[in-house]
C-alpha cells in the first residue's frame, strides 16, 4: 500500500541499519510494545461533493468584503462573470464579450484585499484559538489494544490488554512481557490485534483497527521513530522490539466504504462517462481561481521580503560586529565583576564571624586561665594548712577510737544493768522457752495461757525493756511504746488504713488487736536487732530474740567500766537515769 505517492520505505541512514532479529526468529516473547500513530476516528468522505462550488453555492460568499464592493451601484468597477453559473452560461451559448475596464489610475478605485477564509487566519484570537482547539479535539480519542492468537477472538480470551490512553492522536501504551503467557503463546508468530477507540468520554468503545499478521512480514523502519522521516498511512501500528521498530506497510487493513476504496471509480473514468452523457465538466470559479492567485502572489512577497530582511539582518550584524562583541565582552565583565562582588562579600561575612568566633574563644581561655590560677591558689592555701590538718586528723582519729571504747564499755554495762534488773532466764525441759523476771513468756502463741495477769504482767516488762534499748541504742523504733507496767500500748504510726492505731499489750475482749500488737512488739525487737546487726531466729520467738541481743551486747572483758559522774558523754539524756 503506498503512502500518498511517497516512498514508504526507510531513509538511507534507516537502511543501512540491519536488525539483528532475524525476520525467521522472530516470535511473540520478543514484542515489547505497541504505538498508534496517525489517530483517525472518522475517515474522509469525498463522495459527499458532488459538484463544483461556484460562487453563489460558497457559504457567505454574498457578505464577503469583495462582494459587496462588487454589487454597489455606486462602484466604478463593473460586474464580474463569476457571479453567474459558468458552467451553465456555457451551455446556453451566451457570452458576453463585453470588455471589462479598469482604470488601474483612476482615483475612484481601490483594489480590495480579501478575507482570507482559511481556518485559524480570523483576526479575533479567541475565535483562532477556539478553530485551533476544535481541529485538535476533532483529531483526539481514547484507545486501548487487545492481543489474540486465535483467529476468532470471541473463542478465547485476549493473551494481552493495554490500559486505555486518553485524549491522544499518536498514543504510545505502555510496554508488556508475553513470555508470562507460556510457550504456547511467547514461541508463536502469528497475531491479531484489535483496537477499539471512541472520539468523546460519553461515546461507546468501538472496534477502530483489526489487523492479522505474521511478525515475519514485518517491515524494519529503525531503531526508533526519530530517524523515520516519511508520513505514515492513518492508524498505523507500530510494533516495538528489541531491535528497533517494525510496522506492515502492506498488510494494512482496508477501509470502510465511507473511506477512500480501490472500488471507488477512477477520476479518468468518471470524466470519460460524463463526456458520453455529453454534460459540461465543472470547472473552478473565478472566486476560487483569484484566491490562488492571491495565495500565491503573498507567498511569493513573503519569501521575498524574508530574503530581503534576512539579507538586512546579516548586514547589519557584519557592520555592528565589534560593538556586539564589545557588548558581550562589557557584558561578561559586568558578571564576572558581580561574582567578584559576591565572593568578596561572602568572605567579609565569613571574617566576621570568624573574628567573633576567635574572640569568644579568647575570653573563655582567658576566664579559664583566671579560674585556674584562683584555683592554684586555694590548692596552695590548703597545702599550707594540711600538716595541721594531718595532726588533728589523727588527734580525732584517736579520741574517736577512745570514745568508741568506752561507749561500747559503758553499753556493755548498761546492757548488764538492765539483764540484771530484768532477767531473762531458760525454763527447763522446754526449747526455746524463757522467763523475765520469773513469768513465763510463750512465744506468739497465747491459747493455753490461763492467768491473763501474769501474761500482762509478762508483755509490759518486756515493752519496757524494748523501750530503754531502744533509747541507749540510739534506735527509734518504728512503732513507739508506752510502757505501763500490765496496761502497756503500742503504736502504729504506718498503717494509715487502721484505726484506731493504738493497740494493747495485755490480753483483752479483743483477742485479734492483742495478737497484733504482740506482732509489733516483735517487729520493733528485730529492727533494735538489725541495728546492732544481728539477725533473730525467728519474729515470733519474742524472749529468745531480746536473750540473744542482751547477750551479744553483754560480751567482752570480765571487768565492767565504772559509771561516770554526769552520764555517758554522747547519748541522749534520758539513757542516763536507770528504770
Amino acid at each position: 500500500m503506498s503512502l500518498s505517492g511517497d516512498d514508504p520505505r526507510p531513509d538511507a541512514t534507516t537502511r543501512r541499519e540491519t536488525p539483528w532479529l532475524l525476520p525467521s526468529n522472530r516470535r511473540l516473547r520478543h514484542l515489547h510494545g505497541l504505538s498508534l500513530r496517525n489517530l483517525v476516528l472518522t475517515p474522509p468522505n469525498p463522495s459527499q461533493r458532488k459538484k463544483t462550488i461556484d460562487d453563489e453555492e460558497v457559504p457567505n460568499a454574498l457578505q464577503s468584503p469583495f462582494k459587496r464592493l462588487a454589487l454597489d451601484a455606486r462602484s466604478a468597477i463593473p460586474q464580474s462573470r463569476s457571479f453567474t453559473n459558468l458552467p451553465a452560461a456555457g451551455a446556453d451559448g451566451h457570452k458576453d464579450k463585453t470588455p471589462v475596464h479598469r482604470p488601474a489610475t483612476s482615483p475612484a478605485y481601490r483594489p480590495v484585499r480579501r478575507r482570507s477564509t482559511l481556518p485559524g487566519t480570523d483576526p479575533d484570537p479567541r475565535t483562532r484559538e477556539g478553530q485551533l482547539q476544535a481541529i485538535t479535539r476533532s483529531r483526539m480519542g481514547d484507545t486501548w489494544f487487545s492481543l489474540h492468537t486465535e483467529a476468532e477472538p470471541e473463542a478465547a480470551p485476549p493473551v494481552y490488554v493495554s490500559e486505555v490512553v486518553e485524549n491522544a492522536t499518536n498514543p504510545s501504551f505502555r510496554f508488556f512481557d508475553l513470555t508470562r503467557c507460556g510457550p504456547g503463546v511467547a514461541r508463536g508468530d502469528w497475531l491479531m490485534v484489535r483496537v477499539w477507540a471512541r472520539a468523546t468520554p460519553a461515546d461507546a468503545y468501538g472496534l477502530l483497527v483489526e489487523w492479522q499478521l505474521s511478525l515475519p512480514s514485518l517491515q524494519f523502519l529503525g531503531r526508533s521513530l526519530d530517524g523515520f522521516h516519511h508520513p505514515l498511512p492513518p492508524n498505523s501500528l507500530i510494533f516495538h522490539f528489541p531491535d528497533g521498530v517494525y510496522t506492515s506497510l502492506t498488510d494494512l487493513p482496508p477501509r470502510s466504504s465511507s473511506s477512500v476504496s480501490a472500488s471507488a471509480p477512477a477520476p479518468a473514468a468518471v470524466a470519460s462517462s460524463r463526456a458520453e452523457e455529453g454534460s459540461a465538466l465543472p470547472t473552478a470559479s473565478y472566486d476560487a481561481l483569484m484566491r490562488l492567485a492571491n495565495l500565491d502572489e503573498c507567498i511569493q512577497d513573503a519569501r521575498t521580503t524574508r530574503a530581503r530582511l534576512e539579507a538586512q539582518i546579516t548586514a547589519i550584524l557584519e557592520t555592528h560586529r565589534p560593538a556586539q562583541a564589545t557588548t558581550s565582552e562589557a557584558a561578561a565583565a559586568r558578571e564576572t565583576l558581580t561574582l567578584t562582588r559576591q565572593a568578596v562579600a561572602a568572605e567579609r561575612k565569613q571574617l566576621r564571624l570568624a573574628t567573633r568566633r576567635r574572640e569568644a574563644l579568647a575570653a573563655s581561655l582567658r576566664a579559664r586561665r583566671d579560674a585556674m590560677a584562683r584555683g592554684r591558689q586555694v590548692q596552695e592555701r590548703a597545702r599550707s594548712h594540711l600538716p595541721d590538718a594531718r595532726a588533728k586528723l589523727a588527734a580525732s582519729a584517736a579520741l574517736l577510737a577512745q570514745t568508741g571504747a568506752e561507749t561500747r564499755g559503758q553499753l556493755r554495762r548498761i546492757a548488764e544493768d538492765l539483764l540484771a534488773i530484768y532477767p531473762i532466764e531458760p525454763v527447763a525441759d522446754r526449747p526455746l522457752a524463757f522467763t523475765i523476771a520469773g513469768l513465763a513468756l510463750p512465744n506468739s502463741d497465747f491459747t493455753d495461757v490461763t492467768d491473763r495477769d501474769r501474761l500482762a504482767a509478762a508483755l509490759g516488762w518486756t515493752a519496757h525493756l524494748v523501750h530503754l534499748l531502744s533509747l541507749y541504742l540510739s534506735a527509734p523504733v518504728p512503732y513507739p511504746i508506752h510502757p505501763a507496767q500490765s496496761q502497756s500500748q503500742i503504736h502504729d504510726p504506718i498503717s494509715v488504713d487502721l484505726a484506731p492505731r493504738r493497740y494493747p499489750l495485755h490480753p483483752g475482749p479483743a483477742p485479734a488487736r492483742f495478737d497484733y500488737g504482740v506482732f509489733l512488739l516483735n517487729k520493733d525487737i528485730e529492727f533494735v536487732m538489725t541495728t546492732q546487726g544481728l539477725r533473730g531466729l525467728d519474729r515470733r520467738q519474742t524472749l529468745p530474740n531480746l536473750k540473744y541481743l542482751l547477750y551479744v551486747l553483754t560480751a567482752g572483758p570480765p571487768a565492767i567500766p565504772a559509771r561516770k559522774a554526769g552520764g555517758i558523754r554522747g547519748l541522749r539524756p534520758c539513757a542516763t537515769h536507770a528504770p
